[in-house]
């Protein structure tokens, strides 16, 4: 053993040396190539002999140099046959890095990979996630055509799997399938549609990746899953976000109507003549109907807008350039904020983000106009940037910002990077034809150029000012002599040939000079540029036209030159201009118009932006950067004239409403068996309070629901009505579990089990419902309404009939047992009564007890002590500035006797007001009622204001969804109550407490060691625990090592 340790550790040794020796030969001496593959040789044989090698950690130590090798960029395909030799190891380390090794270069070796397929296979059986997603990844880049069923039938398991890990890489797998077979893609879509389904952030991203590559028209498959996705984009990692929100962008503008048509009262206001006053009367109801935003399309918007404030820059360009296809054009500016912020990132984001900007400033300016200072240019940037920052700046020109701006252009014009300084000149040019207030200040400045000492700056002063002088030719004649005087100095060709085509256009304002400018181009015609040759025939020949007397023989001289020039262009110009302006025998008809033809009137040029064109791309996208359209660019449609049928998206929303009405009603059905089977369990008191108080509960909250929306207060008829309803359950409840107890006491257990098993289905149902509170839609909405409506008529029925039953029953005895003790805890204890206060209802209640031995030795006391925690409500990045937090005071609640009281603290934390915050639509279970704050006006900034709401939470701890509104938004939001919340503070004396224990002593009883520190298990410190989680009621005691805190016992050890 210590003599192969000893050869290994002295191979690993020389291999190390080999590879040190390989980069010390790479960089010392490149002539000593033979040295260097030896030694590759060597050490590759070296890594050979490890993957061979019986110990694990040899295989280990090898595979991960090989991986380390493959990151560095060197060649390890060589290798192959070693390591695939290794795919079945039973080393869970040693089988990762196979797999990492052979993802890389199973494309490569595909032959030898077929090999080890059915290794592969096994794998995607194997128990580790990793493994198993790792196996698929393998097989899916083994592009052979003969193992596409193998791969088809391993994405399809795959797709089924528990771990999401596994389901992604499915996704992954789906689009090299469909590019090895595009036949698939039936089969394949049927897997998108099952993994869109999918409610894990993990897979939604790669799984909306592989519907753009496979099916991007397939349209059809998002609608079910719309909102899912638009509820998930928050949590999904940043790749998965941009390409969701690229395909939820091409998704509404196919589904939803154009919201920049707000109003069409202004077409067509007329009546026509020929029109009867029906067809006039619906056409104006149909003009008068004003826009209002599909739910869905509101809610894509509203779940997008949080990700503007993501670390990674696609995000932001990814959301932005969805509110500027898709929002309100009011709305869109929420996104100049984060472009600008962008621009602090590196120069290559900023290239992106910059050509994003430019397109949207030449349509709306206001947007980028707060941000002007963030656009100037800093000497750091590298041209391109600059030149784009000058494009915007541009943009963003007017008449009130134009004096800063050229300030700003007479430094730049200064600097060094001569391309930006000549790019700054063509900026002040397209400004002075843009806002014409400018212009006569914009030229004098581009003359005063003309004098600099920088050639380029003088070149391109040139070629704008003939620009500019085309727009007001007659009113410049003096820049145009002082323009022919630079030809002299001036070497740019660009620059020369402007001069000359501004003299030949105006050489009817300048007759002195423009002779003389001829006679100079003359001699100096055989050197001149190419461009600057054709410039002097044009002005000879305009010459010849209007002053023939001076320059006949200098035109004469010039055309002869051109005859016998090198280039073909200047000679068939000269010999066009020849025969259009000398006439002779052979000249044509169009020697007549030969004046006309030269010195007609030309039209100024259009100076435009650059990106005027690209706004028929969508923002963001390669396409729209290169401005051309690349491959693979899915095309924004137009947005239809009629928004198709909404209700399509509502499936998901309809199902939940199903699953949970059903269970709703098996809960009433089933009450009685479970009110009775889970007397026996440990919490039978508050679990059959629960359902006795939540039939009453939901049978008086719907007989006063519809005065509860807008009263303040209920009436103290509805809740005496409501208190005796709940009394004649109770004694219904107390009549059948006394037959039940003694008929079925063998049955118990197994009706707690399936006591417990349909509480399960109606939480499960609760938190779909509250799921499916987050979703906006109206339809939806109105059926689980009115599915509610008619299971509360059935139910009020059913009570009245039971009522009157029991009306006419004989009184039960008085008689203490057992059973009546059991009776008596739903109503007297805490558990029972959520609400911290002894309403005159509830004195009622406990006088009309049967159990008068007890009745005179329980009271309700105040609370002993009010914890200060508070919860978390709405956080202030969620609530877009507006943070909520609530605590229970444990106070009487002033809105109903059987409600919790609640106070929640609101606070601004923004730099501006908000209006009219609220409570929006509730989504309650059934039977929970809850009373609302007032309406708040307005919240300053910086401010904070404490409400109070009370909540009947029916004796459980079921979630009361709702949505906390603001004139703007509405915020989903939930209040889960802790148990402790739920309770009644009783006072009652040792010996009453010891008697009540002892009749109960076997029905209800559980315990439980505490080991904590001496210091933590004095009696203070367990009072202050016990009262902090419960309200509850202390005992007084007459042994110090027994706390008694109402029905709970803590014996201390």
């Amino acid at each position: 053993m210590s003599s192969n340790s000893f050869s290994y550790n002295e191979q690993s040794g020389g291999g190390e040396a080999a590879e040190l020796g390989q980069e010390a030969t790479s960089t010392i001496s490149p002539s000593g190539a033979f040295g260097l593959f030896s030694s590759d040789l060597k050490k590759n044989e070296d890594l050979k002999q490890m993957l061979e090698s019986n110990k694990d950690s040899a295989k280990l130590d090898a595979m991960k140099r090989i991986v380390g090798m493959i990151a560095k960029g060197k060649n390890a395909s060589e290798l192959f046959p070693a390591v695939v030799k290794n795919v079945a190891s039973k080393n869970i380390e040693i089988k990762k890095l196979v797999y990492v090794y052979l993802v890389r270069y199973a494309e490569e070796q595909q032959d030898l990979a077929l090999l080890s397929i059915s290794t592969f296979q096994r794998a995607l059986k194997d128990p580790n996630q990793l493994i198993r997603a790792s196996a698929l990844r393998v097989l899916s880049s083994i592009r052979v055509p003969i193992i596409v069923p193998i791969m088809m039938l391993a994405i399809k398991e795959a797709s089924a799997d528990l771990s999401p890990y596994v389901r992604k890489n499915a996704a992954h797998a789906i689009q090299k399938l469909y590019s090895l077979d595009p036949e698939q893609k039936e089969m394949l879509i049927e897997v998108i549609e099952k993994l869109l389904k999918d409610k894990s952030t993990l897979v939604a991203g790669s799984v909306v990746m592989a519907f753009e590559e496979v099916c991007p028209d397939r349209i059809d498959l998002i609608h079910k899953n719309y909102r899912k996705l638009c509820n998930l984009l928050v949590d999904v990692e940043e790749w998965g976000q941009v390409v969701i929100i690229h395909m939820l962008t091409r998704y509404a503008r196919t589904q939803f109507v154009s919201p920049w048509k707000e109003d069409d009262e202004l077409e067509d206001k007329e009546k026509n003549f020929y029109e009867s006053d029906d067809d006039q009367k619906e056409k104006t109801d149909k003009r008068k109907k004003p826009y209002t935003m599909d739910p869905d399309h509101r809610l894509l918007i509203r779940n997008t807008k949080p990700l503007l404030q993501s670390r990674n820059a696609a995000v932001v360009m990814a959301v932005a350039q969805l509110y500027w296809h898709i929002s309100p054009k009011s709305e869109a500016g929420i996104i100049s904020k984060s472009l600008v912020r962008l621009l602090r990132s590196n120069r290559e984001v900023q290239y992106i983000v910059l050509q994003n900007i430019a397109t949207m400033s030449i349509q709306r300016k206001g947007m980028f106009e707060p941000y002007l200072k963030s656009f100037y240019v800093r000497s750091t940037d590298p041209t391109m940037i600059k030149t784009l920052k000058l494009e915007i700046l541009t943009n963003l020109a007017n008449e009130a910002n134009i004096s800063t701006l050229l300030r700003e252009f007479q430094t730049y014009v200064k600097s060094q990077d001569k391309q930006f300084a000549a790019a700054t000149i063509q900026t002040i040019g397209r400004c002075a034809t843009n806002i014409l207030e400018v212009t006569d200040t914009c030229l004098n400045g581009l003359v005063c150029l003309l004098s600099n000492r920088d050639e380029i700056v003088v070149a391109e002063s040139v070629v704008v000012i003939k620009k500019l002088l085309q727009m007001q030719p007659a009113q410049h004649g003096e820049i145009i002599k002082h323009m022919a005087k630079l030809l002299d100095s001036i070497t740019v060709p660009v620059a020369r040939a402007s001069i000359l085509w501004l003299i030949g256009e105006n050489c009817e304002r300048v007759p002195k000079i423009a002779p003389d400018v001829l006679r100079k181009m003359a001699k100096s015609f055989t050197s001149e540029d190419d461009l600057v040759k054709l410039q002097i025939l044009n002005l000879g020949a305009k010459l010849y036209l209007t002053n023939s007397k001076q320059t006949k023989l200098l035109t004469q001289y010039i055309l002869n030159l051109g005859k016998y020039d090198q280039n073909y262009d200047i000679r068939d110009r000269t010999r066009f201009i020849r025969q259009l302006i000398v006439p002779n025998e052979k000249s044509g008809a169009l020697s007549k118009y030969a004046k006309k033809i030269f010195l007609a009137q030309k039209p100024a040029p259009l100076l435009e932006s650059p990106f005027k064109d690209r706004d028929h791309f969508q923002l963001g996208t390669l396409s729209h950067t290169l401005n051309i359209k690349a491959t693979g660019y899915l095309e924004l449609s137009n947005w239809p004239e009629v928004a198709p049928d909404p209700s399509v998206r509502n499936v998901e929303v309809i199902e939940l409403a199903k699953e949970w009405t059903p269970a709703g009603k098996a809960k009433q059905e089933n009450s009685a068996k479970k009110f009775y089977s889970e007397s026996e369990e440990e919490e039978d008191s508050s679990d059959s309070s629960s359902d006795s108080e939540s039939e009453s509960g939901s049978e008086s909250g719907e007989q006063g629901q519809s005065g509860e929306e807008g009263d303040s207060s209920e009436d103290s008829s509805e809740d005496s009505s409501s208190e005796q309803d709940s009394e004649s359950g109770r004694d219904s409840g107390r009549e059948n579990r006394r037959t039940a107890k003694r008929n079925s006491k063998a049955k118990g257990k197994s009706d707690s089990e399936d006591g417990e098993k349909e509480n399960e289905k109606s939480k499960t149902s609760d938190s779909s419902s509250a799921e499916s509170s987050s979703i906006e839609d109206s339809s939806s909405d109105s059926e689980s309404e009115s599915e509610s409506e008619s299971e509360s008529e059935s139910r009020r029925v059913t009570k009245e009939k039971e009522k009157k039953t029991k009306q006419g029953r004989t009184p039960v005895a008085k008689d203490v047992s057992l059973l009546d003790l059991d009776d008596f805890n739903p109503v007297s204890t805490p558990v029972a009564l959520p609400a911290p206060a002894l309403s005159p209802s509830l004195m009622a209640d406990l006088e009309g007890l049967n159990l008068s031995t007890s009745s005179s030795v329980i009271s309700v006391s105040t609370p002993i002590f009010v914890p200060t925690k508070t919860h978390v409500l709405l956080h202030r990045m969620s609530g877009k500035g507006l943070a909520a937090h609530y605590f229970f005071p444990r106070q009487p609640c002033v809105f109903g006797d059987k409600m919790v009281s609640i106070q929640i603290t609101l606070n601004n934390t923004t730099d501006r007001k908000i209006e009219n915050i609220h409570i929006g639509e509730k989504k309650l279970p059934i039977g929970m009622k809850m009373h609302v704050f007032n309406p708040i006006d307005s919240l300053e900034p910086e401010g904070s204001i404490t409400v109070s709401m009370g909540i009947d939470f029916c004796d459980s701890t079921q979630t009361a969804s709702f949505q906390l509104c603001t004139k703007d938004d509405c915020f989903s939001v939930n209040i889960q109550p802790p148990v402790g919340e739920l309770l009644l503070p009783v006072a009652m004396s040792e010996k009453d407490f010891k008697k009540e224990q002892g009749m109960l002593t076997g029905m209800n009883e559980t315990s439980a060691i505490i080991i904590a520190a001496p210091q933590n298990f004095t009696p203070s410190v367990i009072f202050q625990k016990v009262v902090n989680v419960a309200n509850v009621g202390a005992v007084p005691s007459g042994q110090d090592n027994i706390h008694r805190y109402e029905e709970l016992n803590f014996e201390a050890l």
